[in-house]
């Protein structure tokens, strides 16, 4: 005669329960351990890697941002070769070495805007292009800059509809860069030099409207009144 189950109590069901479900997990950890150390291992390589990323970016950071400074009095000078070039026997190592060393952080960056800027004014339009349209930086003022450069390129390559563009993206870039005043004129006045008076007329009232108090908007009303005429 079988003897009669014993009636386990809530108590013992749940403890019961805690230690099937320990074993149930201590068998699977024992079966996978492999798998499990592995991706482990993994996050903790990639916290390393992004660990050593930023702390790299802050390097390049520093080491452009130092590099910058030193050629900076040669640029305002308006030796921009020298710049470019960097002086031999002195720590200024010009900003085509910075833009191919530190490429890529921001201060990097922004010697590259620097360092097409220089092109520019030294008549190297297609290399300053090159550098203009190379710029991966995240500042909005520096994004409208290379963009504005671009711009100014194309002018000089006598593309005035391919100039005023890209002046009217880099005035769009966003509200707060302090030249868009001057980069809506500048469209407007690529805009009359292809007779597209209507366009460069809006340009040039939303100048007026928009940054009344700007140099831009000084200079606005000759352009209007040939477009009026």
């Amino acid at each position: 005669m079988l003897a009669k189950k014993k009636k386990l109590s809530k108590k013992e069901i749940k403890e019961d329960k805690l230690v099937t479900t320990f074993y149930e997990a201590k068998s699977f950890y024992e079966k996978n351990q492999t798998a499990i150390f592995a991706v482990v291992g993994a996050v903790a390589a990639l916290i390393a890697v992004i660990l050593f990323y930023s702390s790299r970016v802050d390097e390049k950071n520093l080491a452009a941002s130092t590099e910058l400074t030193r050629v900076l009095p040669t640029y305002n000078a308006g030796l921009y070769q020298q710049a470019i070039d960097g002086k031999p026997g002195t720590k200024e190592i010009g900003l085509l070495k910075i833009v191919d060393e530190y490429g890529g952080s921001e201060q990097g960056e922004l010697a590259r805007i620097y360092l097409a800027n220089a092109y520019y004014f030294t008549g190297q339009v297609d290399k300053a292009l090159e550098q203009y349209d190379s710029y991966s930086g995240n500042d909005d003022i520096m994004i409208a800059a290379a963009l504005a450069g671009k711009a100014g390129c194309y002018e000089t390559k006598g593309d005035y509809e391919e100039a005023a563009k890209l002046f009217e993206k880099a005035a769009n870039v966003s509200k707060y860069v302090p030249a868009n005043g001057e980069y809506l004129l500048n469209a407007g006045i690529n805009l009359i030099k292809i007779n597209k008076y209507n366009k460069a007329k809006v340009l040039l009232n939303k100048v007026k409207k928009d940054y009344p108090t700007t140099m831009a908007a000084r200079e606005v009303e000759k352009f209007l009144a040939i477009v009026n005429s």
